[in-house]
């Protein structure tokens, strides 16, 4: 049956032949070092390839020129430097089986001035990006002459580095600037029709098609259709791709439809969990009919099932899973072994994206080995040591991951729950329907917990008695926490939390005030389940913006919902306590800026403080415990054994992980679940 899956047929594209139909397109994780791709860099492809990809896409986008100043990690085409590393990445990917692409641009308005060379950002038209605020200089014809000849040289620098080829990227670029009414006002040869707006982009193809001959595969990722009423329609987006594959110089199209002026746009265009799959499918699907030319795609094609689809139904040649490749880079290996339903499915929290458009690298909210691949495994093998009884107390993210890796090297692992289900905060998270996917973290580690022959005593709130019943040889206390209102100077046993809220415990009052000083997720998301509800709710915040843990694509359905249901945002503000008044209660409100005090009458008032340890059951087990409960913090960064003995009459070594230890996140504590008990 796996060889009729159209997933797994080759695909010849020119002379290369695709060994299969799964890709991931073109992103920057941001794990370059000065603009190149040195080792993590390497390591994170190469992972990919070693997982069956048939073609792994590098940089979202590499810069052609110094005027293109980085905005999140870009890697620098236009180094002589960057060939040798590329060079490497690319021979190990091959050896792996797997084709190697990069993606090159001029960022063009896309980007900030105040870094780097401190050079002006270019444009068609001085025309503002709200998402990186940057006014831009209007780009002369001197400076389209340099920057084409610039990409002819980075395609050169890909083709010597071996590359199977390049993509040019068109999307909120340099280069579909010139296409775009949006962004093209020009009055030269540049602006006005069709034909004067595809200029530049003629003139770099014909450039580049000078530098590497006409046998080098080079392809674009384009906007075929902006969606915005003042932007780039379908059909002169769908006539552009055309004029494109008549001019003979592409070898694919690789197909985005929206546009990504601001975060709310870019959500339309990169999905994030609660929005529909795969929504411009189809839309990819018309334009191949139309065409009869190669076309790529991705876009929240996040399973098995759509991508086989994508593909059976003729609507992709390859089809894209990007961000689920940074969940399980195996996911072709495992569909050509039949082992689909151990695939760590991608839950759509967008966590990596975010964290790359807030300057960071990219992570995975539950593999916490994509980018680490130096030190993290993504497959754990079993150990060559004794076989060993783990006690797990706790089955959220850490728990469950603890248990997982325990299980994975071949250990005896049970695990002691107090709910009937595993899941912990990530369950509670899951309850708003928007964020349900979230589950998935869960579920799929229960799955390989139960594969593994892991026991589960559920609706057990697990004492030392319990505990040392089990005779282990060690304890992971992996009990999360519970939310924190000791903070308040007055009332804190007059307010209820962010998990009351989640939970269904309690209802959302008439008019609530829900105090945030976290600032992630679970204070929006009780915040959002309000006012939902119907409540009238002022959200109070003490920063200078609400919820700064939450990047911009996570922050749109938030903003979004705060805005239809007329939610009072309040910011640089703190609650300092809460009194009873009548029927309702008085909050009072101050300032880190001042001395004034206002005080507001509500029914409600929610608190999001973050969580306290629940931490009784490890400080009742640790002076019992061989290691005393002390970490060999070294050891641990290291992913070394902890091999501390600071009571030699100890049963067991003790541990804790995730907000056991302190109030964190999701990939936290399955970072410390899977770095700590890969090592017994």
């Amino acid at each position: 049956m796996r060889e009729n899956d159209p997933l797994l047929q080759p695909y010849q594209l020119k002379h290369l032949t695709l060994r299969n139909r799964i890709m991931s397109t073109s992103h920057e994780p941001a794990y370059s070092e000065d603009g190149l791709p040195t080792d993590r860099y390497r390591l994170y492809h190469l992972e990919k390839a070693k997982g069956g990809i048939a073609l792994t896409m590098t940089a979202g986008s590499a810069i052609v020129s110094p005027d293109s100043p980085a905005a999140f990690g870009n890697l620098h085409a236009y180094k002589d430097e960057i060939v040798p590393w590329l060079k490497r990445l690319t021979d190990d990917c091959h050896a792996e089986g797997a084709a190697v692409m990069i993606q090159l641009t001029h960022l063009g308005r896309r980007t900030n001035w105040n870094h780097s060379d401190w050079l002006p950002v270019l444009a068609p038209s001085p025309i503002r990006e709200p998402a990186h605020r940057a006014f831009p200089k209007t780009a002369e014809d001197w400076d389209l002459e340099r920057i084409t000849k610039e990409y002819a040289a980075a395609a050169q620098r890909m083709q010597e580095a071996g590359l199977d080829g390049i993509e040019l990227e068109a999307y909120g670029h340099l280069m579909d600037g010139f296409w775009s009414p949006a962004t093209n006002q020009r009055d030269d040869a540049y602006g006005g029709s069709l034909d004067n707006r595809l200029r530049f982009t003629h003139e770099v193809l014909a450039a580049i098609r000078a530098a590497v001959g006409t046998d080098f595969i080079v392809g674009l990722r384009l906007v075929a259709d902006e969606d915005w009423d003042k932007g780039l329609s379908r059909e002169e987006g769908v006539e552009i791709a055309q004029r494109l594959v008549a001019s003979g110089r592409i070898d694919f199209l690789n197909l985005i439809r929206g546009h990504i002026e601001t975060d709310a746009a870019l959500s339309k265009v990169i999905p994030i969990q609660g929005m529909a799959s795969a929504p411009h499918l189809d839309f990819a699907g018309e334009v191949r009919e139309i065409t009869k030319f190669p076309v790529f795609h991705a876009a929240r094609i996040a399973d098995v099932a759509t991508a086989r689809h994508a593909i059976a139904e003729g609507k992709l040649d390859m089809v894209g899973m990007t961000r689920a490749h940074l969940a399980d880079p195996h996911i072709a290996r495992k569909v050509a072994e039949g082992r689909e339903e151990e695939i760590r499915p991608c839950v759509g929290a967008t966590y990596c994206l975010d964290r790359i458009y807030e300057g960071h690298e990219a992570l995975c909210i539950h593999n916490p080995a994509t980018g680490r691949e130096a030190s993290l495994p993504h497959v754990l093998r079993r150990s060559d040591g004794p076989k060993r009884k783990i006690v797990i107390v706790g089955a959220g993210p850490a728990g469950l991951e603890a248990a997982r890796a325990s299980a994975e090297r071949g250990h005896e692992v049970v695990v002691f729950e107090a709910a009937d289900k595993p899941g912990g905060q990530v369950r509670l998270a899951a309850q708003l329907k928007r964020r349900s996917e979230l589950i998935g973290i869960a579920d799929w580690r229960l799955a390989q917990c139960e594969r593994l022959g892991v026991t589960f005593r559920f609706n057990t709130w697990a004492e030392r008695e319990d505990v040392l019943g089990e005779t282990p040889d060690i304890v992971v206390i992996a009990t999360g926490g519970l939310p924190d209102t000791g903070w308040l100077a007055e009332g804190g046993d007059l307010v209820v939390t962010s998990w009351d809220i989640l939970a269904g415990d309690v209802k959302p009052g008439e008019r609530v005030l829900l105090f945030d000083d976290n600032g992630g997720h679970p204070g929006m998301e009780a915040a959002e389940f309000i006012a939902q509800a119907g409540s009238k709710l002022e959200l109070v915040s003490p920063e200078r913006f609400f919820a700064p843990e939450i990047g911009g694509l996570n922050h749109v359905p938030y903003a979004r919902c705060f805005s239809e249901c007329d939610v009072r945002v309040t910011i640089n503000t703190r609650l300092i306590a809460v009194r009873r008044s009548g029927n309702g209660l008085l909050a009072s409100l101050g300032s880190d800026y001042s001395d004034r005090i206002v005080e507001r009458e509500v029914d409600q008032v929610v608190v999001e403080h973050g969580t306290l340890p629940l931490e009784d059951l490890y400080f009742e087990l640790k002076p019992l415990s061989r290691n005393l409960g002390e970490l060999d913090m070294a050891a641990f960064v290291a992913i070394q054994p902890q091999c501390v003995t600071r009571n030699p009459d100890g049963d067991f070594q003790l541990f804790r992980i995730g907000d056991a230890v302190a109030s964190r996140n999701i990939h936290a504590a399955i970072y410390d679940g899977l770095r700590l008990c890969m090592t017994f």
